[in-house]
């Protein structure tokens, strides 16, 4: 499996595309970043249809829930990074959103707070406190929080190691833009919480109690949160973390609107470049 990710890795730019958040100023970082609202526009929809099949197809949503054209739009769509892989026709094949939250967000303020442990008595104040355990030590070691979702895999892909690439990818996007604490809400399905788990996913905890996986009515399935942190994937994969973190450098950002970039300046955490690997705790 590693030499297969590895090749899958080294040809990942004719691959991978980002698509930035709207008012987002983009990292020097980045070299290959382009203002194409059309194109934007036309990826963003490509990856709800997308998302609209595959979700009607396991189950998770009805038809009837979905817009005009097959789509699945969430309010997240419009504030988030997108990691979507294309397939050889450049049609999106699998994607993903990851959203960073500003400094002074409260549990409040995140798309977590809709879960449905909250409306469980006697687990909302440990899920709470657990969340804001973990915000509080990302302000404390100047990391950002993010939440990750929208993870969805073309059935022609899960073969593949294509949405392990794309799991991947997130941990080297949060790393590029100067490292951060976060967390998902996992489907067992498709043994996607497996797969996050094996790269460095793990379940929160709360003063001792792990926090456990629960039911989601909303999309019919059993669902695991995962806490992460971008510096630190399994050992095993964080040499592919840092290749993939320095093929992002060169990997198509797709802008909506014309925005000042940031000028070139060092990363704030070690350079992918020259970092060892960092281990999991």
């Amino acid at each position: 499996m590693r030499t297969l990710l590895e090749r899958s890795i080294a040809t990942v730019e004719s691959r991978l595309v980002l698509l930035a958040p709207p008012d987002q100023d983009v990292p020097g970082y980045f070299r290959n970043v382009n203002v194409d609202p059309t194109r934007h526009r036309h990826l963003v929809e490509e990856m709800q249809r997308l998302r609209g099949s595959i979700y009607v197809n396991d189950g998770a949503v009805k038809p009837e829930h979905l817009e005009p054209g097959g789509l699945h739009r969430t309010p997240e769509d419009q504030k988030s990074w997108h990691l979507l892989m294309l397939d050889s026709q450049g049609d999106v094949s699998s994607c993903a959103w990851y959203l960073e939250h500003d400094g002074r967000a409260g549990f409040d303020e995140l798309r977590l707070r809709n879960c449905p442990l909250t409306r469980v008595e006697g687990w909302r104040d440990k899920l709470w406190a657990a969340v804001e355990s973990e915000m509080t030590r990302a302000r404390s070691e100047q990391l950002r929080y993010a939440e990750v979702g929208g993870w969805a895999v073309s059935k022609r892909s899960r073969c593949t190691s294509e949405g392990l690439v794309l799991a991947l990818a997130a941990y080297s996007l949060g790393k590029t833009l100067g490292g951060a604490l976060g967390i998902t809400t996992a489907t067992v399905r498709h043994s996607s919480s497996t797969i996050l788990r094996r790269i460095g996913g793990s379940l929160l905890d709360c003063n001792g109690t792990t926090i456990p996986p629960y039911y989601d009515p909303k999309y019919d399935c059993q669902m695991e949160l995962l806490r992460f942190d971008s510096r630190r994937p399994n050992a095993k994969y964080a040499g592919l973390v840092d290749l993939l973190g320095r093929k992002l450098a060169s990997i198509p950002i797709i802008l909506a609107a014309s925005l000042k970039a940031e000028p070139y300046a060092p990363l704030t955490h070690e350079s992918f470049a020259t970092a060892p690997p960092l281990y999991a705790a």
